[in-house]
């Protein structure tokens, strides 16, 4: 019963696929909605995202942001003001074409991204120098139609946060570009243990509408790469168009300078995939729902047992532990550690009449499955230092896979090779040019990922076209 519980999960190996589906299932993360391409999330995903939530949150107010929120429906006429911006969302929007029985003498959009309806408002409220700079976020979901669609990854809606700030010049908006995407790189790294390549993106794949995109990256399990973040500087793309003007100190009427930057609940989806195993999920202690999991094994005293184990999770949950007491008489206690396992609790707490008599109890750690015999009296301090540990182990696993997924092309022969037979990220030399970028995608189904900050010199040859090259960057296959 035991075994054929945890057999219910497809092995990563065989199907990567479906075992990420499996777990998001089994696990209780999340279930498939009536609706077309949409999921509902679980009370335990959820409380996953809530976490995530606050962690981000926190950094944005640190520096300086303020959360705000916008309609969720867009004016045709608004949306259609930036043709470019529209161009690159025109396939995925939905559009209310009625209101009840009456046909609307305007379509409207369900917000795909907010920058049109964020931007009609600034053209409002900011007036002068003084007014700047405003820094913006706002938590909600979006939709988007797509075809293909995936739990975390790509639904046709989720759940997101974007900023939106503007600024007095073009230094000021870079400069917060940056900051943003330091502080995502900085989140997911510390509080996901998801390793990432910070970079730009290319002209090809930049976000419809900004002046550049920057992207952090993190590869999964299978080797492909997510796009886990991304920053916009929008440069004066959308003030120019929705009118959104300032008098500066000079006494000039100028145009303001955007940015634009969002991570979204496929950071789920990165967590499931970087650190699962074929038992399940692994989650990091900083986002998980729960740290600590008690199943007491009771044996012929099952009244003092139970005592001690409420007793524990009451010390637990005063010391700002997120704890769980399973007590459930209905299930044996291996069926309970297949259960909290699949579930990716960091640690287990038994506690059996051998452990009541020592006055100890046995941890067993989740990411490694070391068991760990610990003395009532120094429970507090051991587990503290024990998920921070486990936290650090994490992203050292998940860091030693990238590296040794990661390998360098020196030609064409040697790019195809390695997208075709082995996985993971492929450094390369590029010459800038687009049409190469475009070859690549064509005959690998890779693409550019980014253009690294941390820039090697590999050779001094495009990969492609065997020209000059002027940069290393980074090509995978993606979600």
């Amino acid at each position: 019963m035991e075994d054929k519980y945890v057999k219910e999960i497809t092995a990563k190996s065989e199907d990567f696929s479906q075992w990420y589906v499996d777990v998001i299932i089994k696990g209780e993360l999340a279930d498939y909605s009536p609706v077309r391409g949409c999921m509902v999330i679980r009370p335990y995903g959820y409380a996953i995202w809530e976490n995530m939530q606050k962690l981000l949150d926190r950094r944005f107010k640190e520096t300086g942001h303020k959360n705000a929120y916008f309609p969720l429906f867009i004016p045709e006429s608004l949306l259609k003001k930036e043709a470019e911006h529209v161009e690159g969302f025109a396939p995925e929007v939905a559009w209310v074409t009625h209101g009840g029985q009456e046909e609307l003498a305007e379509r409207i959009a369900v917000r795909p991204t907010s920058e049109t309806i964020i931007c009609s408002m600034y053209s409002k409220w900011i007036k002068s120098w003084r007014d700047l700079p405003v820094l913006i976020n706002q938590w909600c979901s979006v939709v988007r139609w797509e075809k293909s669609t995936k739990p975390f990854l790509r639904t046709a809606e989720f759940l997101w946060q974007e900023g939106h700030t503007a600024h007095r010049t073009e230094e000021d908006a870079e400069e917060e570009t940056l900051r943003m995407l330091e502080i995502y790189r900085d989140f997911v790294e510390t509080e996901l243990a998801v390793p990432v390549v910070k970079g730009r993106k290319s002209e090809n794949e930049k976000f419809a509408g900004a002046l550049r995109t920057y992207t952090i990256e993190a590869m999964m399990g299978d080797g492909k790469a997510l796009q886990a973040g991304t920053s916009h500087n929008l440069g004066q793309h959308f003030s120019k168009v929705f009118d959104i003007t300032f008098l500066d100190q000079d006494g000039k009427l100028k145009y303001v300078w955007q940015t634009s930057w969002g991570v979204s609940t496929r950071l789920i989806g990165a967590i499931i995939m970087t650190h699962g195993d074929d038992r399940g999920l692994k989650l990091p202690p900083r986002v998980a729902p729960i740290q600590v999991v008690i199943v007491p094994i009771f044996g012929q005293q099952k009244e003092e047992i139970l005592e001690k184990s409420r007793s524990l999770y009451q010390t637990l949950k005063n010391n700002n532990f997120r704890v769980e007491l399973d007590d459930r008489d209905e299930y044996t206690p291996g069926w309970k550690f297949n259960e909290w396992e699949m579930k990716g609790v960091p640690v287990r707490l038994e506690i059996g009449p051998k452990d009541l008599a020592q006055n100890q109890v046995l941890l067993v750690r989740r990411d490694t499955g070391e068991k760990i015999s610990v003395k009532e009296a120094d429970l507090i301090p051991y587990l503290t230092d024990l998920l921070e540990g486990i936290q650090t182990n994490m992203y050292k696993q998940a860091k030693k896979f990238m590296e040794e997924n990661t390998r360098e092309a020196l030609n064409f022969e040697e790019l195809k090779d390695i997208i075709e037979n082995k996985k993971g990220f492929v450094k390369a030399m590029w010459c800038g040019s687009g049409e190469c970028e475009k070859r690549v995608k064509e005959e690998t189904g890779a693409t550019l990922r980014c253009i690294p900050f941390d820039q090697e010199q590999i050779s001094d040859k495009c990969v492609v076209c065997g020209k000059e090259a002027k940069k290393m960057v980074y090509f995978a296959k993606s979600y």
